[in-house]
């Protein structure tokens, strides 16, 4: 495929997505099949803010849902990973997000028995993940979680607790192993 046809496809995937209302900075490369919503909450439609250098594969969802999702500058998100933003997502600078990741920012609230699980309003759960961390294949950071600056996360682990700066941790649920220091050189 020519320079000038790739050209065309990323200025039409990026106007789908700015017609959607999602701030993108520049050099964005979107892969196909990318889908982002801002949904409505009860203080409006959410926000979806991209930083520049944004690399999100084919298949990955944005979903809002009223709430809010800030992506910093040159961040990976790879294919199938979906990002939902109830209770705010934040991710930072230089940050790879592998494969089929999950990351969430809210739960369901716990009502007595006789009452329906789904007639509860969700409880959202700000979710930050910091600066240059690495989430390996299917990892899964639940809400209210706070994964520190430079973290790898193992592929499958799921994340429950806040994860330390500088941790790598892998398990279900995500245990930190060690810290990165400890790690030997390569």
């Amino acid at each position: 495929m020519n320079s000038m046809l790739r050209s065309l496809i990323q200025a039409v995937r990026r106007w789908r997505l700015l017609r959607q209302g999602v701030s993108l900075g520049g050099k964005a490369r979107l892969g196909p099949a990318v889908r982002a919503s801002r949904g409505w909450g009860l203080a409006g439609a959410g926000s979806i803010r991209c930083g520049p250098d944004l690399q999100l594969e084919d298949g990955v969802i944005l979903d809002a849902w009223g709430g809010s999702i800030r992506i910093g500058t040159n961040v990976f998100v790879g294919p199938h990973a979906v990002i939902y933003g109830h209770g705010g997502v934040e991710i930072g600078d230089h940050t790879l997000l592998s494969m089929h990741c999950r990351i969430l920012s809210s739960n369901h609230t716990v009502p007595p028995m006789g009452t329906l699980i789904r007639s509860q309003p969700d409880i959202p759960l700000p979710t930050k993940i910091g600066r240059d961390v690495w989430l390996g294949a299917g990892v899964t950071v639940l809400g209210g979680v706070t994964i520190g600056d430079s973290c790898i996360v193992g592929a499958g682990a799921v994340v429950t607790k806040d994860l330390p700066p500088g941790s790598i941790s892998h398990g279900t649920p995500a245990v930190v192993q060690r810290q990165r220091d400890d790690a030997p050189a390569v």
